[in-house]
């Protein structure tokens, strides 16, 4: 084999984030790549596996490994909690790390903070999901936009909407925390957003005012149950998954990101085909929808449920790696790699056989 043990990095948050900031379309168009790659087969992305804990149920770790090919070309797996009594404590419900792999060695080449990666893939995905499900109606780009839930992932998502041209007359926003609900108001008057801000009361009247619902709660169970709701035909960003009962999603035109992952671990889809007792209700993926192959219908809402695939992390992941990789910035661990001699007699740390 005769191969080079690559160095090994360790990627702060604070270098993430630095690279990440102000290029929301450049990561929009690395994410459209991606979907482009994993719907032509040009990928391997696994179930993922959660973790769980019979004295905290609320709160669960997943391992998403998945490999990329295309321009990235590259192995990996994010490794993301969710621990939601977080909040109260006054911290983020979400932390992560990503490890990317060598696709010639398999060897580690970093391990990046990835809170910022997922809320970023997250929200990239958002906004081209909601670009490619708009495109040709003849009622235009939706101009009203609700906020459900109005963390960190609602915050990177409406930063991706105004990164990539979206403009909105009003801005609507429902939390069952007050505070919260005030906080993000805040957040999108010092950010210029435009449009007539409201916070609303409920659910209902948020969804009722919007033309582009974004769900982005910590709910475990559907707490949307009105299929009457939705007679307005919006477009719904069912980020959080597990919003919606399966009367709505089965009222519902329904696009995921993969069928298999998506339909599983109890989200509304899921749910859905249990009760329905086929999978009919859906009409495609993004990949269908980029590539033609899918048209939505106007006269019923239409909902994006991404249950997020690990080679969107892999595709920022990497981007991030290589941009700092070409500036020397990385920070690398000297001597991470101890004993790689196959018999002990010497510190060379070039590899031979795989054995």
């Amino acid at each position: 084999m005769n191969a080079q043990i690559p160095s090994f990095a360790v990627v702060p948050g604070a270098q993430v984030h630095q690279v990440l900031t102000g290029y929301e379309q450049q990561i929009i168009e690395l994410v459209e790549e991606a979907y482009r790659a994993h719907g032509e087969g040009d990928s391997v992305n696994p179930p993922s596996y959660f973790l769980r804990f019979p004295d905290r149920p609320s709160s669960r770790i997943i391992a998403l490994p998945a490999s990329l090919g295309g321009r990235t070309q590259v192995d990996g797996m994010k490794w993301i909690s969710s621990f939601p009594e977080n909040i109260h404590a006054g911290i983020p419900r979400a932390s992560a790390v990503l490890v990317l792999n060598d696709q010639r060695t398999g060897y580690p080449l970093a391990c990046m903070e990835s809170s910022i990666i997922s809320a970023t893939r997250t929200a990239a995905s958002a906004a081209l999901a909601a670009d490619r499900l708009t495109r040709g109606r003849e009622r235009g780009r939706p101009r009203r936009v609700g906020f459900l839930g109005v963390g960190l992932i609602a915050r990177y998502i409406h930063s991706y909407l105004q990164g990539a041209g979206w403009e909105f007359d009003e801005l609507g926003i429902h939390d069952l925390d007050a505070e919260n609900a005030q906080g993000f108001r805040g957040y999108l008057e010092r950010g210029g957003s435009g449009g007539r801000i409201t916070v609303h009361g409920s659910a209902e009247e948020l969804i009722r005012a919007s033309d582009l619902v974004v769900f982005a709660t910590v709910a475990g169970t559907p707490h949307v149950t009105d299929p009457g709701w939705f007679t307005h035909n919006p477009l719904v960003l069912h980020i959080s998954l597990r919003d919606l009962a399966p009367e709505i999603i089965l009222a519902s035109a329904n696009v995921v990101d993969d069928v298999e992952h998506c339909l599983k671990a109890d989200t509304s889809p899921h749910l859905a085909e249990q009760a329905a007792g086929n999978r009919s209700f859906i009409d495609g993926t993004l990949f269908d929808v980029m590539s033609g192959r899918v048209t939505l219908p106007e006269d019923r809402p239409v909902i994006f449920s991404p249950f997020g695939l690990g080679v969107l992390d892999l595709a920022v992941g990497k981007y991030v790696y290589d941009h700092l990789r070409a500036r020397g910035e990385l920070r690398v661990v000297a001597d991470f790699f101890h004993d790689v001699s196959r018999y002990g007699e010497n510190d060379d740390p070039c590899g031979g056989s795989d054995e």
